[in-house]
C-alpha cells in the first residue's frame, strides 16, 4: 500500500502541539525547527510537553512494526530531557539558506531513558545550518525492553531523508550521536543492511546506512573489556568516523576502547579520534574559550570540509582546525 505523506501548516497540527506544551519549560535559544516529521503517528492530537516543534508538520506514514509498549504523555525536565517517547516518534528538520550538499541525522543521548533533546538536539541544530548542513534531530522511542526500536526510528528517518535529498539539494548523509546516542549511531553503521521489517513501498527500500559518522562521548560500545556484540560489525565496515570525549568522563573506556580496536582491526582506519584531559559527560556542542575541550566543534568543521564537500566553517585562521595532509607510509 502506498504511504500518503499529509502535511499540515503550523496552524493545524503544530498549534495541537502548542496548546499542550504551553505550560512546558523553555530552552535557551529561540531557534525552532523548519518541519517536524512524525514517523508513525496519523495525527499529532495526542498531547506533547514538547516545546520544540516545527513550523510545519509532517506525517511520514510508516508502519510501527514493533510498538514499545510505553504509554501516557511524554516529559519534560527543566533541562530539556524529553522522556516516555512513544507513538509519536518524529524528527525535527532544519534547513539552512544555503545548503552545501550534506545532512546529519542527531542522536540525542540520554541513557535510553530519554533524550537529551536541548543540550544534543536543538543546541547541535543551531550550529549546523550557520555551516550550510541540514539537520535531522530524532526524538526516538525508548526501547523499554525492545531493543531495536530505536534503531528502527533511527533507519526509518535515513529512508525518509534520501526520499527527499533530491529536493533539500543533500548528496552526504552522515549521522552523530551523543552517549547512549552515539552507540545508537555506532548500531546504525554496524546493522545498516539488516532489515529490520520487510519493505511495503519504495521509501522502505531506501538505504538506512551513514555516508559518515560522528560520535560524541559514546556510550554503551564495550562490554567486559570488549567490543559489545551489537556494534562489533562496525568494527570493518564503519564509515569515515570522528570520535570526541573527555578523559575524565567516567564512559571514556567506551570511545578509547572502540578507537583502539578499530585502528588493531583495519590496516588503514577510518576514525579520527580527540580526547581532551579536562574533558567530562556532556558537553555538548558548545564553545567555551576557557577550555579546550569546547574547541572540538573547529577539528570537526575541518573533518567536515575534508568529506567532499566545502564547509563553511567559522574559523579564524587555519592554526585552530588543521587541515592534515595524507602521510605516504612505507611498510616494512
Amino acid at each position: 500500500m502506498k504511504r500518503i505523506l499529509i502535511s499540515l501548516a503550523a496552524a493545524l497540527g503544530a498549534a495541537l502541539l502548542l496548546s499542550a506544551a504551553a505550560e512546558a519549560q523553555t530552552p535557551n535559544s529561540k531557534l525552532r525547527p523548519d518541519e517536524t516529521v512524525f514517523l508513525y503517528a496519523a495525527s499529532s492530537e495526542a498531547q506533547t510537553v514538547d516545546p520544540v516543534y516545527g513550523k510545519k508538520t509532517t506525517y511520514a506514514g510508516f508502519e510501527m512494526k514493533e510498538a514499545n509498549g510505553l504509554t501516557g504523555p511524554e516529559t519534560l525536565s527543566e533541562t530539556g530531557n524529553l522522556g516516555n517517547i512513544n507513538d509519536l516518534a518524529r524528527f525535527d528538520l532544519y534547513f539552512p539558506k544555503k545548503p552545501n550538499g550534506q545532512m546529519l541525522i542527531v542522536c540525542p543521548g540520554g541513557g535510553y531513558k530519554y533524550t537529551s533533546s536541548w543540550n544534543e538536539g536543538l543546541y547541535v541544530a543551531k550550529w549546523m545550518p550557520e555551516r550550510g548542513i541540514t539537520v535531522a534531530v530524532v526524538k526516538y522511542r525508548m526501547p523499554n525492553q525492545h531493543h531495536r526500536v530505536p534503531l528502527t526510528d533511527v533507519q526509518n528517518t535515513f529512508r525518509y531523508c534520501r526520499e527527499h535529498a533530491a529536493q533539500w539539494k543533500v548528496s552526504q548523509i552522515g549521522v552523530m550521536g551523543f552517549s547512549a546516542g552515539g552507540h545508537l549511531a555506532t548500531r546504525a553503521c554496524a546493522q545498516a543492511g539488516q532489515k529490520v521489517y520487510e519493505p511495503v513501498d519504495e521509501t522502505d527500500a531506501k538505504s538506512a546506512k551513514p555516508s559518515f559518522a560522528i560520535l560524541v562521548y559514546p556510550a554503551y560500545l564495550m562490554k567486559d573489556g570488549k567490543v559489545a556484540a551489537d556494534v562489533e560489525p562496525a568494527l570493518t565496515n564503519m564509515p569515515p568516523t570522528f570520535v570526541v570525549a573527555g578523559l575524565a568522563d567516567l564512559y571514556r573506556d567506551n570511545a578509547v576502547g572502540f578507537c583502539a580496536a578499530h585502528v588493531a582491526r583495519n590496516r588503514w582506519p577510518r576514525i579520527e579520534s580527540h580526547f581532551y584531559p579536562e574533558g567530562c559527560h556532556g558537553f555538548g556542542l558548545r564553545t567555551k574559550p576557557h577550555n579546550d575541550v569546547y574547541r572540538w566543534e573547529r577539528l570537526l568543521a575541518t573533518w567536515l570540509r575534508r568529506r567532499g564537500v566545502a564547509i563553511k566553517a567559522k574559523i579564524d585562521t587555519a592554526d585552530d582546525a588543521p587541515d592534515y595532509e595524507p602521510i605516504e607510509c612505507d611498510d616494512e
